[in-house]
């Protein structure tokens, strides 16, 4: 074989390994869509921590790292959250969905509504080979990480049942 024929298979093989990894990064955005659909159509788990403004779920594993006004830090083993939350826009707003689509270009973004009817979304940047930044919210309260892409549907999951739980006091 010559040069060119070995270099046009190398050119095929790169080509078709990216296609595959494209094709599983968006097969884990539909997953993360399917996902947090099914939770935001069952009713919200009950809430195990509080602070003065709100009270919320966290799955087993996830712990409170910081509380400041509006933001709380959670972390679960290596991963770190954000959820963010303003008193002032209720679960049917739309304010925070478009601020944060100012803030970013999202590759991934889906709107919806919840079962009692609220304005839901999923936001997903892919960053790098294997992290995403995904961001899950309902109305005036989001969740924001960054995530491998084999993760995004367990993880979008998890932040949906976060952020559905959030009642503000």
């Amino acid at each position: 074989m010559g040069n060119r024929s070995i270099a046009a298979l190398l050119l095929l093989i790169v080509v078709l390994l990216l296609s595959a990894c494209s094709a599983s990064l968006k097969e884990e955005q539909t997953a993360a869509k399917d996902a947090i659909g099914e939770v935001f159509q069952t009713d919200p788990k009950e809430s195990n921590h509080e602070n003065e403004d709100i009270a919320f779920y966290l799955p087993f594993g996830f712990e409170v790292k910081e509380d400041t006004p509006n933001n709380i830090l959670i972390k679960n083993g290596s991963k770190t959250y954000i959820l963010f939350y303003n008193p002032n826009e209720g679960p049917e707003s739309k304010v925070i969905y478009e601020a944060t689509l100012k803030q970013n270009d999202y590759e991934f973004k889906e709107t919806n509504t919840t079962k009692d009817g609220d304005f839901s979304y999923l936001l997903i940047n892919h960053i790098d080979n294997n992290l995403n930044e995904l961001t899950v919210g309902i109305g005036g309260v989001k969740i924001t990480g960054q995530v491998k892409t084999k993760s995004l549907a367990a993880d979008a999951e998890k932040m949906a049942e976060i952020i559905q739980s959030v009642k503000m006091k």
